[in-house]
């Protein structure tokens, strides 16, 4: 069934958007922060997997889920829909345990004086 993938991954990357919308983790924290670390993040891979594809590390091979578009030899329109849902999971994470992390050292910090 093709296009099955893209659709995952649509569904993903709105899951992760309402997330971070909800919780100000990413790009409702500071959206042209988020925004250039997004466009230099799927860059980087979208390289990286040009590269690979290059070197014959990488290749498509026979699937029946993905569409078929192409947005470079051998990358299929799904790489950058799986990159950018990569880049905003990381990124939400992120998001999400620096607060954590700086309560636990506020704690530790006040346990010690």
């Amino acid at each position: 069934m093709p296009g099955l993938y893209l659709a995952g991954l649509v569904v993903s990357l709105v899951g992760m958007t309402v997330l971070d919308a909800r919780f100000h983790l990413f790009f409702w924290r500071a959206p042209w922060r988020a925004a250039a670390v997004m466009v230099v993040g799927v860059a980087f891979f979208l390289v990286w997997d040009v590269l690979g594809v290059a070197h014959g590390i990488f290749f498509i091979g026979h699937q029946r889920l993905l569409t078929g578009v192409l947005i470079a030899p051998d990358v299929p329109l799904e790489e950058l829909f799986f990159l950018l849902l990569l880049c905003s999971t990381t990124m939400n994470t992120v998001g999400f345990v620096q607060p954590l992390v700086a309560r636990a050292v506020r704690r530790a910090e006040r346990s010690r004086s």
